[in-house]
């Protein structure tokens, strides 16, 4: 389900009071490819509930360039709110998701195998929740950047 970060935050409240984990990743999850669908249900298999955080185009735009995202955020969100292991979707303009994390609280944060642990958004606030923080391995050679670079040749 697509929602709002208000909407989110209650959601993720009455989930916690129910005794369920709610797990949180982001990204732009431009062109949603093979490795992100593993990464997804990766994340989705170390809790009960998994928040997807989606950079919004400005957002993309500030990280990845002016030819980016390729796909509007709306169109993303439609796409990864179809995907089976991913319970809600919400879209923040920030850079970084740690106004989101900070609004919804998650039990575990989780990131990709392409980064350290002192590089993760929000781990730290997390942690001091009490939750965890897991880095999980990325699928070999698949990325958005290189399937543009493919589509270019």
């Amino acid at each position: 389900m697509i929602v709002t970060r208000q909407e989110l935050a209650e959601i993720c409240r009455k989930s916690q009071r129910d005794n369920r984990d709610v797990v949180f990743t982001n990204g732009c999850f431009d062109i949603v490819h093979a490795g992100h669908v593993i990464y997804l249900y990766d994340a989705k298999s170390y809790g009960d509930i998994l928040v997807v955080g989606l950079n919004s185009d400005e957002s993309v735009k500030r990280l990845k360039g002016a030819n980016r995202p390729i796909n509007s955020e709306n169109d993303r969100a439609v796409v990864l709110d179809s995907l089976k292991p991913v319970d809600y979707v919400c879209i923040f303009e920030e850079d970084t998701p740690f106004e989101l994390i900070s609004a919804i609280k998650p039990n575990i944060l989780i990131k990709g195998g392409d980064y350290r642990h002192d590089e993760i958004v929000g781990a730290d606030m997390v942690e001091s929740m009490g939750g965890k923080v897991i880095i999980v391995p990325l699928l070999e050679g698949r990325s958005t950047t290189s399937i543009l670079e493919r589509a270019k040749s």
